[in-house]
């Protein structure tokens, strides 16, 4: 039973970080989550599979709605398709200088894409400015998927004396009958 509960806290610690890492930028958060309860599952192998898979279309929803929410808020803010390319272009480049570069990066996309192609400074900064706003509104979204994500695994994958294998029965000793063996002769 003690192998289960180390187990499941270093599963939870390693899930905790995954949370955190949806506001920390360049820790995988939701793939980290995903890991924890696949290798949980691999090595334990008492929580169903269809949990796994309830935690990986959580961490779909979790990446479609980081990405979309970014779309979403810069053309709400007025971008065209060029500025949304343009946030996602900035997004990418971004990832690579963490964590300013993903708060500027699909502001500069956004805006740089608008302006290049034509649209007044103003306009193009309000549609950079929907697009970082569209960002924070991904990264909240995120977090509730991945704290949703951690609380299914957390209680799916609670310890109890039934995830155990049947321990084996140690069989009754059994001596053997005592054999009247002749005395040894003596000279």
């Amino acid at each position: 039973m003690t192998e289960l509960w180390i187990g499941y806290a270093i599963v939870l610690l390693i899930m905790f970080i995954g949370v955190m890492g949806n506001l920390i930028p360049g820790i995988p958060g939701t793939p980290l989550i995903l890991t924890g309860a696949v290798g949980h599952q691999l090595y334990f192998g008492y929580v169903s599979w269809w949990w796994v898979a309830a935690l990986a279309a959580l961490g779909l929803v979790a990446l479609g709605l980081d990405y979309l929410a970014t779309l979403i808020g810069a053309k709400k803010l007025g971008a065209t398709w060029k500025g949304m390319v343009g946030a996602v272009l900035g997004i990418i480049v971004g990832l690579f200088f963490p964590p300013v570069g993903l708060i500027i990066g699909p502001f500069v996309g956004a805006m740089g894409f608008e302006w290049a192609f034509g649209k007044e400074a103003r306009e193009s900064a309000k549609a950079g400015a929907g697009a970082v706003l569209g960002m924070a509104l991904g990264v909240v979204g995120k977090l509730v998927c991945s704290v949703v994500m951690f609380a299914l695994f957390a209680g799916a994958a609670w310890p109890s004396a039934k995830a155990l294998p049947d321990t084996p029965k140690t069989p009754p000793i059994v001596e053997p009958p005592a054999v009247n063996a002749p005395e040894p002769v003596r000279d």
